[in-house]
């Protein structure tokens, strides 16, 4: 019995079988809803992988896309893990959203870069200098392939093809205001937390690249953004601190966006990454599904 009870747990614990499909169903202990876990190879115009929770069943469900953080580090893209807010990713798929996140072209597996070998990684989303940051395109480069898997997702009939939900952090929150401005039919909400660029330069808190520059691009995504957004922040976050963050939503509001924001009470040691915690999640679920059910 003492065997089998540990194989049981080691089934529990396990995050990803070295396979493309777990064939394990996972029961939550609150709710009756299973769900199980894959991963995909993406054949998108630029391939890449992506972590997949759904609930068990045929489908087609909702889907939600959530964008992930970046690091301008080569070696630290190279240690990416396959899904930074794994627990958070299950939360929606308990709700009955199939979710997708991607794991950019340059981390992981995939982060070979090392030009004196004439081997690059395929990393975009760059801002370039910090004297005249990029703001808006390194967004517009990871909204253009959530709009890929959009398409691929439909296509391939595992999801419904409107209501489509983008959820980001950081850099992925970022990108996901940035789509916000493309006004895609099939998005009926963007989800966002400590979303941003050019946080802690050099590694030093609060010492943000261009804040000035960032408060403009976000008015610039707020003139021609017309989905209903929610914005997420936490006043211990030293990479997007309440100042900036609250800048950029009066930037966005003014512009003509919508965006109902939230600062949450200080969380851990560092809120930046706030969503990854598992502890976080009865803290922002009630927020995320009182917006989500309310008219859109």
């Amino acid at each position: 019995m003492r065997s089998y009870s540990l194989i049981q747990q080691l089934l529990r614990t396990v995050l990803l079988l070295p396979a493309f499909w777990i064939g394990m169903a996972q029961a939550d202990d609150q709710a009756q809803r299973r769900i199980q876990e894959e991963v995909l190879a993406l054949p998108l115009p630029l391939p890449m992988f992506a972590y997949l929770v759904r609930p068990v069943g045929e489908g087609p469900f909702p889907l939600v896309i959530m964008n992930h953080g970046v690091s301008l580090n080569p070696t630290e893209r190279s240690f990416f893990p396959l899904v930074e807010f794994r627990d958070a990713a299950k939360w929606f798929a308990r709700q009955g959203y199939l979710v997708v996140a991607p794991v950019g072209t340059g981390y992981g597996a995939s982060a070979i870069d090392i030009p004196e070998r004439g081997l690059y990684g395929p990393f975009f989303s760059k801002v370039g200098k910090c004297t005249n940051p990029n703001f808006r395109d390194a967004g517009l480069a990871v909204a253009q392939v959530d709009l890929w898997i959009i398409d691929y997702m439909v296509a391939e009939k595992r999801v419904l093809p409107d209501g489509v939900v983008v959820v980001g952090q950081s850099a992925g929150g970022w990108a996901s205001i940035a789509l916000s401005s493309l006004d895609p039919p099939q998005v009926k909400a963007i989800i966002t937390f400590a979303a941003g660029r050019g946080g802690r330069v050099g590694g030093k808190p609060n010492n943000n690249c261009a804040p000035d520059k960032l408060v403009e691009t976000t008015g610039e995504f707020g003139r021609t953004s017309r989905v209903p957004m929610l914005w997420i922040y936490i006043e211990n976050d030293t990479f997007f601190g309440p100042a900036l963050s609250q800048r950029m939503h009066k930037a966005f509001m003014a512009a003509g966006g919508k965006a109902e924001y939230h600062l949450m009470p200080p969380f851990g040691s560092e809120g930046h990454y706030f969503i990854g915690s598992p502890d976080a999640i009865p803290i922002w679920s009630p927020i995320v599904t009182k917006f989500l059910e309310a008219p859109k």
